[in-house]
């Protein structure tokens, strides 16, 4: 009587090939276009630009986002502006409190998120800077950022480019209080605008055809 013995199949195990890991973020000051530029700051040397109060994207500060793979990161520093005055702030009545509001939009105009910068002015040492390029004392300008208040929005993935416009601005002062919204108006400021992103992975190359030879 024979026994008849099979030897066990043996099934090849294919390595799982894992996907490449996510390219660390990354942070850059980006390319920006500011349509008003306020000037370096004297002691910074940190460059300040206008916002500018509208109604259309196009007149705002335009951020663009390198290709990148999921939201943007972006952040700013959100200004006052406040003329100075040496004789008022002598003779205390210098007093202003400012609330400005600012909106980042994507360039079809939707509205990705609104930032606020309240502060008050009373002395000289209330102001963030001075800006250097002025007819003032010292080759400074009269107008100057008080207050800073830091941002961070997240910008949807799909973005190329966001934009920053003025909404309103509310002034307090001794003599009453006012509001503007007129466009093309400049009520705030921002500084240190940086984005933190993950570049976007590179595209395969396209596969050629080869050809039989007969």
């Amino acid at each position: 009587m024979c026994a008849l013995t099979l030897a066990p199949v043996v099934h090849a195990q294919r390595a799982t090939r894992r996907p490449p890991p996510p390219p660390p973020p990354t942070k850059i000051a980006p390319e920006m276009t500011c349509p008003a530029s306020l000037g370096a700051g004297v002691m910074t040397k940190v460059m300040y630009c206008d916002v500018m109060t509208g109604r259309d994207q196009a007149g705002g500060i335009i951020i663009k986002l390198p290709p990148h793979k999921g939201p943007v990161t972006l952040t700013f520093d959100l200004h006052n502006r406040h003329t100075y005055s040496e004789e008022q702030t002598k003779a205390n009545r210098a007093y202003a409190r400012y609330t400005a509001t600012v909106g980042v939009l994507t360039m079809d105009n939707t509205l990705i998120s609104r930032a606020v910068v309240q502060s008050e002015f009373r002395k000289a040492s209330d102001l963030v800077d001075r800006i250097g390029g002025g007819a003032g004392p010292g080759g400074v300008k009269a107008v100057a950022p008080t207050g800073t208040e830091p941002i961070t929005i997240s910008i949807p993935e799909a973005e190329e480019a966001v934009s920053i416009l003025g909404e309103k601005l509310t002034v307090d002062r001794i003599d009453g209080s006012a509001t503007y919204s007129s466009p093309g108006r400049p009520i705030a400021l921002v500084s240190n605008v940086m984005i933190e992103y993950r570049p976007a992975p590179p595209k395969p190359a396209k596969k050629t055809g080869r050809g039989r030879s007969g």
